[in-house]
C-alpha cells in the first residue's frame, strides 16, 4: 500500500471552474509584443481538466509574474481525444518548416513526436534544471521529452463499504465478481486510469521480455499476447457498473465514487487527492496500490516543436516547471510527484514526497501500442 503521507494533499488549493466544449483556446493575446522578441507563446494541453487547471491557474500565472511582459496562452484537447489528428498536423507543419501554432506540448504523444524528429532537443544547455532530474527519468525522454511531473494509478475504495481492499490484481478481479455493479473503470481511449486497469489485466499474460519491448517501441506482432487478457476483461461485463457501462473519462469515474454509486475504481493519484482537497470526493474514500502486477504510473513529459517560433521562451517555461518554485506549484496544485532531486525543493514538499520515486514506477505501453490497445478494447470488450 502506498503511504498516504507520500501523496498527501496540500491545504488551500484553489481550483478554477472552467466550462469546456471540445478544444478551446484560453483568453489572451495570441500576438507578440511587436518588437520581434517573442513575448507570447502557446501551450498545447492534451489531457484532463486537472492538467488544464495546473497550467492556467498555477504555472502560467506564476511564470508570467516572474517574467513581466510575457503572455502565455493555452490550447486544449480535452482527454486527448484528437491526439492522432494533432500529431498528424504537427508532422505536416514541421516537415514544411512551419510554426504549428503552439510552442510547448503537454501530451501523451511526446514520445511518438520525438521519435518522428518533430521536437527540439532537450538538454541542460537550454533547460538547465534538467540537471536536477534523475538519469532514469530523464533517459525515458530520449533527449527530447522534458519530464515535469509524475503520478500513478491507484485503487480507490469507499471505506464505508470496503473494510479491506484487494491487495493483488487477482484479489481485485475476484472482488469485482463478488460485488457486481460496485466497480467501474473508464474506457481506455478516454482516460489513463481505465487504461491502466486494462493494461494491468493484459500484462498478466505477457512475458516480461515482451512487456519491456511494448513499453519502448511499437511491436504489433506481440499484440496476440493480449487475447487472453481481453477475454478476461469481457468476462467482467456483467460485474462492472450497470452490467457493462464504461464511464467517459477519468472524471466520470471520480464522480461515481463521490456520489457513492460505486465502491471501488482505479484512479489517478493526483486527481483523487485534488478532488478530496476540494471536497468533491469524501474523506471516506481511501486509496492503495495493488501488486502482481501493480497499476502503471510514470513521469509526464513536455515537448517543444522543432519549428516553434518562440523556441527560447518555450525552453524558459519548461525550465520554470522544473525549478524549485515550479515543482512546488505542481505538488500543491495537483499533488503531482516531483521529478527533480528532492534536495532542490522546499522542505515541506521534500518531506511529503520523500518516498515517491517516479523512476521506479511501472511504465505504460508505448504510445502506438496504447492506441492499439484502446482500439482493440473497443472491439473485444464492451457488449461481449
Amino acid at each position: 500500500m502506498i503511504d498516504r503521507r507520500v501523496i498527501a494533499t496540500f491545504a488551500g488549493v484553489a481550483t478554477l471552474a472552467i466550462t469546456l466544449t471540445g478544444c478551446a483556446t484560453a483568453a489572451g493575446s495570441s500576438s507578440d509584443s511587436g518588437d520581434g522578441t517573442g513575448k507570447s507563446l502557446t501551450v498545447f494541453i492534451s489531457g484532463d481538466t486537472n492538467v488544464q487547471d495546473l497550467w492556467e491557474s498555477a504555472l502560467i500565472p506564476a511564470f508570467e509574474d516572474a517574467n513581466p511582459g510575457v503572455t502565455v496562452n493555452t490550447t486544449i484537447d480535452l482527454h486527448g481525444e484528437h491526439d492522432q489528428q494533432t500529431l498528424a498536423k504537427l508532422t505536416t507543419s514541421v516537415k514544411a518548416g512551419a510554426d504549428p501554432g503552439y510552442d510547448l506540448i503537454d501530451s501523451g504523444f511526446i514520445s511518438a513526436a520525438g521519435k518522428a524528429n518533430l521536437l527540439a532537443d532537450a538538454t541542460e544547455d537550454t533547460i538547465p534544471n534538467l540537471a536536477n532530474v534523475p538519469e532514469t527519468t530523464l533517459a525515458a525522454g530520449d533527449g527530447f521529452g522534458i519530464p515535469y511531473r509524475a503520478s500513478s494509478v491507484l485503487l480507490a475504495y469507499d471505506t464505508t463499504s470496503v473494510t479491506t481492499p484487494p491487495a493483488t490484481l487477482t484479489d481485485l478481479i475476484q472482488w469485482i465478481k463478488d460485488n457486481p455493479g460496485k466497480f467501474a473503470y473508464n474506457s481506455p481511449s478516454t482516460g489513463g486510469s481505465g487504461g491502466a486497469f486494462v493494461t494491468t489485466v493484459l500484462d498478466q499474460y505477457v512475458s516480461d521480455a515482451d512487456r519491456e519491448a511494448m513499453t519502448v517501441g511499437y511491436e504489433p506482432d506481440l499484440e496476440a499476447e493480449w487475447d487472453e487478457g481481453f477475454a478476461e476483461l469481457a468476462s467482467l461485463n456483467p460485474s462492472v457498473y450497470q452490467q457493462g457501462v464504461y464511464p467517459n473519462g477519468n472524471n466520470q469515474v471520480l464522480e461515481l465514487l463521490g456520489t457513492g454509486e460505486i465502491s471501488m475504481a482505479p484512479v489517478w493519484s493526483d486527481q483523487i487527492i485534488t478532488a478530496q482537497g476540494t471536497g468533491t470526493i469524501p474523506d471516506t474514500v481511501d486509496y492503495a496500490q495493488i501488486s502482481d502486477p501493480s497499476f502503471t504510473g510514470s513521469a509526464s513529459y513536455l515537448g517543444i516543436p522543432a519549428t516553434s517560433e518562440h523556441l527560447e521562451l518555450a525552453q524558459k517555461l519548461a525550465d520554470f516547471a522544473l525549478s524549485s518554485d515550479g515543482q512546488a506549484i505542481i505538488a500543491e496544485s495537483i499533488s503531482g510527484y516531483p521529478v527533480v532531486d528532492l534536495e532542490t525543493l522546499p522542505e515541506e514538499v521534500a518531506t511529503k514526497f520523500a518516498a515517491a520515486d517516479p523512476s521506479a514506477l511501472r511504465p505504460s505501453y508505448y504510445s502506438e501500442m496504447a492506441s492499439d490497445m484502446a482500439n482493440l478494447w473497443d472491439q473485444k470488450v464492451p457488449g461481449q
